[in-house]
């Protein structure tokens, strides 16, 4: 079918706030050759599905039409975005142009990489012929860091024996440099004391000006300061760049801000890492004009590098790209409040759309998450139900009634199983969250015992109502704050959700029955009648934002770093 076109939509593409920028690398291998006297000519087109519609990547903007027999299977809309260079007689292209999207970690980023042999020199895809394409998330490739997958034509049949491997790479210098410093035996600027010195600390700006990066605090009536170690990124002090030359100076604070110059000098981020907690690089604080003005002038005082440590600062991509994966657990509230799930008035009932809330907050959420799980086996457990045959209540069950296998196969399969066993329960109660809790923590537990950042644990729990048992869950939160573990709530219906947000720390640390406090805030709490009228995206968007940073917070904590990570 035809490829058409529709105006790029002002604004930027996806979130407001953007986690960061992924570079994609793209090769061919094995190409359909559609040329006849020499190979096919390649170029790759990307294309980002946005709000329902096909968008091609890139800042090129000309409407297109037009089709073939081997083009893609549905008519979609298309803005360019962005494309390749064409790689001449190569059926085997590694192309050099690369292709830069904003990463959301909270958003289904679907793409598509189609391949064409260029004929003409027209911009118009309908003038070139068609040699495959492949469609995923980025999700997708992040979590993989690099896939090989078949290419497909329209009608869904290989592209001969045509591959396409895409690899990730994120956009950021992510080193940072903590520098100690201090001085001895500085200049004396003030009339009836000593002096209040402070740095500051330049890099040449694009205009050959010397640009302020950092300002240390002020040390009072002393000349042998000892400042405060800082830390900053590297990108910031010197362009990333370790050989760059930075100018750093010294000044004597007046409170009227005319502070004294008492001297300067330059250096570079090499240098300094040369200086070690034992020993220490001493720099001459020069004052250019007191060293014109007198021959026996030394210097007016030394600034010394205590320790000067490059490392870097590790985001939420570092750790995806480095193996770690998201470990989804879904918890399910069966209890008697919800109603018959065969009444129309039941938060369970699923309407003649196939869905209610708790599927809608399943599909939110696990769309999301399931790239990021290689094997996409997750186990879900119901809770407050009676199950058969001896209708027990059960606080932490399977819902595929498996207790030693409750996994299920992708978000699809949680759907099923979850359908399917609505009629073999009886809903009953109390509504208690710690059983769920306490049985993902204990797989958080063991994940602790690995010495990398391989696993982090996410528990999805849905529910309709207060919380029975307030004080346990309390308690497992609290212990839970300790593993990589984060508990997201949906709250389903229109009952006070007052307790839920006492769980979600916003406003203030959560405390045990023990008073014992949480390390850190795990629980993000949303009700999903804020979201009954939104997009569907909103709703995963607002459930998932905090969780890259809890993430980070998390093994950073722990002190470790991405699988494979490179060193500073």
């Amino acid at each position: 079918m035809a490829y058409t076109v529709t105006p790029m939509p002002a604004g930027p593409v996806g979130s407001q706030y953007c986690v960061c920028k992924v570079e994609l690398s793209v090769c061919g291998q094995n190409l359909l050759d559609r040329d006849v006297t020499s190979k096919s000519d390649p170029f790759c087109v990307l294309f980002m599905e946005v709000n329902g519609k096909w968008m091609e990547a890139g800042p090129r903007s000309s409407p297109r039409r037009g089709g073939s027999s081997s083009g893609p299977p549905e008519a979609v809309c298309l803005v360019p975005l962005d494309r390749t260079e064409t790689a001449v007689n190569n059926l085997n292209p590694a192309f050099a142009k690369k292709f830069i999207i904003d990463y959301h970690f909270e958003e289904v980023q679907k793409l598509k990489f189609a391949l064409f042999d260029q004929d003409k020199s027209s911009m118009q895809l309908y003038e070139h012929d068609f040699l495959g394409e492949f469609s995923c998330t980025l999700g997708m490739i992040v979590s993989s860091k690099k896939i090989t997958r078949t290419l497909l034509l329209g009608n869904g049949k290989p592209a001969g024996k045509g591959m396409i491997t895409i690899a990730a790479q994120e956009l950021s210098d992510n080193r940072v440099i903590t520098l100690s410093m201090a001085g001895r035996k500085l200049d004396k600027k003030d009339l009836f004391g000593k002096s209040d010195p402070f740095l500051e600390f330049y890099k040449p700006g694009d205009d050959g000006k010397w640009m302020l990066v950092h300002r240390t605090e002020v040390i009072k009536y002393t000349l042998d300061p000892v400042w405060k170690p800082f830390t900053v990124p590297l990108v910031s002090l010197c362009d990333g760049d370790v050989e760059k030359l930075i100018k750093v100076m010294c000044y004597d604070y007046d409170s009227d801000g005319g502070h004294d110059f008492i001297g300067e000098f330059q250096t570079s981020v090499a240098r300094m890492c040369e200086a070690q907690d034992a020993f220490p690089l001493e720099l001459e604080c020069i004052n250019p004009k007191k060293q014109k003005k007198k021959k026996n002038y030394k210097n007016s005082g030394i600034i010394i590098v205590k320790s000067c440590k490059v490392t870097r600062d590790f985001s939420f991509l570092d750790y995806i790209l480095g193996g770690c994966q998201l470990m989804f657990t879904v918890g399910i509230d069966f209890t008697a409040s919800n109603g018959n799930p065969r009444d129309p008035s039941s938060l369970h009932y699923i309407n003649p759309m196939g869905t209610n809330e708790y599927l809608s907050a399943i599909w939110a959420v696990g769309q999301i998450i399931q790239d990021y799980d290689s094997d996409k086996m997750f186990p879900a457990l119901g809770f407050g139900a009676q199950l058969p045959p001896d209708w027990k209540v059960s606080h932490e069950f399977a819902i595929n009634f498996n207790p030693t296998n409750p996994f299920c196969s992708g978000v699809e399969g949680i759907v099923q199983a979850y359908s399917a066993c609505l009629p073999h329960i009886r809903f009953y109660g109390p509504t208690n969250f710690s059983p769920i809790v306490n049985h993902v923590a204990r797989f958080a537990a063991q994940a602790t015992q690995q010495e990398a950042a391989s696993q982090y644990f996410i528990l999805l729990i849905i529910t309709d109502g207060v919380i029975s048992d307030m004080d346990e869950t309390r308690h497992a939160v609290v212990q839970a704050s300790k593993l990589p573990m984060s508990i997201i709530i949906v709250g389903v219906g229109n009952a006070d959700f007052a307790a839920m947000e006492f769980l979600d720390g916003d406003s203030r640390v959560l405390r045990s029955y023990t008073g014992e406090e949480a390390v850190r805030d795990i629980v993000q709490f949303v009700p999903f009648r804020d979201f009954r009228n939104a997009p569907k995206e909103t709703l995963a968007k607002a459930v998932l934002a905090e969780l890259p940073q809890q993430v980070v917070q998390y093994f950073k904590h722990q002190n470790l770093p991405p699988i494979n990570s490179e060193p500073a």
